[in-house]
């Protein structure tokens, strides 16, 4: 017998329960927009060049004009495009950029919990360090958004055994770390029951371009076609996309003029899918169709 997670039993598409999102839609589509502080001079964070002896001064300040520069271009844009997103922070942005956490704010975009800083991994920290991690970055986030973050992202995707149960302890209603389906699942843990809700690894620009190195244009391609084939395949099963963002990537100018154009096609699309956040979708699936998720 195989190692099971023991989370969730395997269930194939085409035999679920069909429903709807709201007005009768098929597809529901959100943008994570991952805003993330990292320490100078250690620990983790992705590169643009390989990395020589500390301090790396060139990867540090690339991932840094994100902040600075990159996100408030996307903040521009999304405004222009009359996008929402769903922002995926790190509870370090509030100290390090707090204007650009309040201007998310202000568009009334959800905030969702990841981490303290991408610069650790929170699987590493053993079952007290990893819970003080959960509890230490979503009290920041709670602070400054005058609520609870519904939802949590890990950074790196650095899931422990304890995760699970460890986030619905805190008072989390879903997960982004899984990306096995294209619909919300409902995960076990023995705390209660945790939303698995779909978080891109492909249409997502640190694999696509750090990994893969994708062009800017190869990127915005894989929006749009994604996009396409998950509406057709709508019509069948609702479904969710997801796009995952980090402006020191998509945020400099030659890949930003790309984006805009995969954002726009999308948004030329809004009448005939739900254009939402994650947070949002959450709320939908406990409210209104808890039973016939998978």
């Amino acid at each position: 017998m195989l190692k099971d997670h023991g989370r969730y039993s395997y269930s194939p598409i085409p035999k679920r329960a069909d429903y709807s999102w709201p007005d009768g839609k098929r597809l529901a589509v959100y943008i994570g927009l991952n805003l993330e502080h990292f320490a100078f001079g250690e620990g983790l964070g992705a590169e643009l060049a390989p990395g020589g002896p500390q301090p790396a001064v060139l990867n540090y300040a690339w991932r840094d004009y994100g902040n600075r520069v990159g996100a408030w271009r996307i903040l521009d844009m999304f405004n222009a495009l009359d996008l929402p997103a769903t922002v995926i922070a790190n509870s370090a942005m509030y100290g390090y950029a707090p204007d650009l956490m309040t201007a998310f704010r202000e568009r009334g975009d959800e905030v969702v919990g990841h981490g303290r800083t991408n610069s650790e991994r929170q699987n590493t920290l053993g079952h007290k360090g990893e819970a003080a991690l959960i509890s230490e970055a979503t009290a920041i986030l709670k602070k400054g958004e005058g609520t609870c973050p519904k939802g949590w992202l890990s950074p790196w995707i650095s899931e422990s055994h304890d995760t699970p149960e460890l986030l619905v302890e805190a008072g989390y209603g879903y997960t982004l770390n899984w990306s096995m389906d294209d619909q919300p699942i409902w995960m076990q843990t023995s705390n209660g029951r945790l939303l698995s809700i779909p978080y891109p690894q492909e249409i997502n620009d640190i694999p696509s371009i750090v990994a893969r190195k994708d062009s800017a244009a190869d990127f915005a391609d894989m929006i749009i076609d994604n996009f396409d084939e998950m509406l057709e395949q709508s019509t069948h099963q609702p479904l969710v996309m997801g796009i995952a963002l980090h402006p020191y990537l998509v945020g400099q100018p030659f890949r930003l003029r790309h984006l805009r154009r995969a954002l726009l096609h999308v948004a030329s699309q809004r009448d005939q899918i739900w254009l939402t956040k994650s947070g949002e979708i959450h709320d939908y699936c406990r409210q209104q169709i808890p039973t016939l998720i998978a």
